[in-house]
């Protein structure tokens, strides 16, 4: 076992997650990427290792019930607790598909990685998170997440009409304030974080931020100190409304 702080991250081999967990590990902790393709996952902890820092893989499908049960066991045979936990996993199936014509196939499999993911995760790895006394959990949010930039016609965000994705954010904020509720008297603090447009596949890199300017709020959110927010929603210029 060891001392120093620990984080995971979900969806970590590429794009934001990368960049997420490049930034954790840069700050001085020991940073878990979790990817569900053990190739891939392996690939970018060998890349962010040749930069010498302090990073592993852990496989998780974090739409899987199974495989989060197995990582969450692994985890706990190599460490004592969890100080960061990052629910960053997220798909898009609908960007070409208008909401009237989304299959329920592809509704359900949006929630599963967007919605029931972060709660399953969050589930499994409650005890560690628990035992760090200060731990701190990052849900990763949209500004579509927001009914109040969805529906304010000067926002960007009210410009996007998606059924599956949108709406899987929205309850993610909802269920961010849940956590947040429960596990205040504990000390941890669980917030959401909007790190705008940034150019991932999630979006065919039509973004306009890299990862690293879009983890920022994220990393930030991360470290926050004791006298820090729990139960918001935040992006880079600050709290967002719900």
């Amino acid at each position: 076992m060891t001392d120093k702080r620990q984080a995971l991250v979900t969806g970590a081999n590429k794009g934001l997650g990368l960049a997420i967990a490049k930034g954790l590990a840069r700050a001085g902790l020991s940073v878990w990427m979790g990817a569900r393709d053990r190739s891939r996952g392996e690939e970018a902890v060998q890349a962010l290792r040749g930069e010498g820092l302090d990073v592993r893989f852990i496989e998780i499908d974090v739409a899987d019930d199974e495989s989060v049960r197995r990582a969450a066991e692994a985890l706990e045979r190599e460490i004592d607790a969890l100080h960061v936990l990052v629910n960053n996993a997220g798909i898009i199936l609908d960007l070409a598909t208008p909401p009237s014509e989304l299959s329920m196939e592809d509704v359900k499999a949006t929630y599963e990685v967007n919605l029931f993911g972060p709660i399953r995760v969050t589930q499994a790895f409650a005890p560690l998170l628990k035992a760090a006394d200060d731990a701190r959990i990052v849900n990763m949010s949209s500004g579509v997440g927001s009914l109040t930039l969805i529906t304010d016609p000067t926002s960007l965000f009210s410009t996007v009409n998606l059924l599956a994705y949108t709406s899987s954010k929205v309850a993610l904020n909802a269920v961010t304030v849940s956590f947040a509720k429960e596990f205040e008297p504990l000390g941890i603090k669980v917030n959401a974080v909007e790190p705008g447009h940034v150019r991932t596949d999630l979006n065919d890199k039509t973004g306009f931020l890299t990862p690293e300017e879009g983890a920022e709020t994220a990393i930030k959110m991360a470290l926050v100190d004791n006298t820090g927010p729990t139960g918001g929603f935040f992006g880079s210029h600050g709290r967002q409304p719900w």
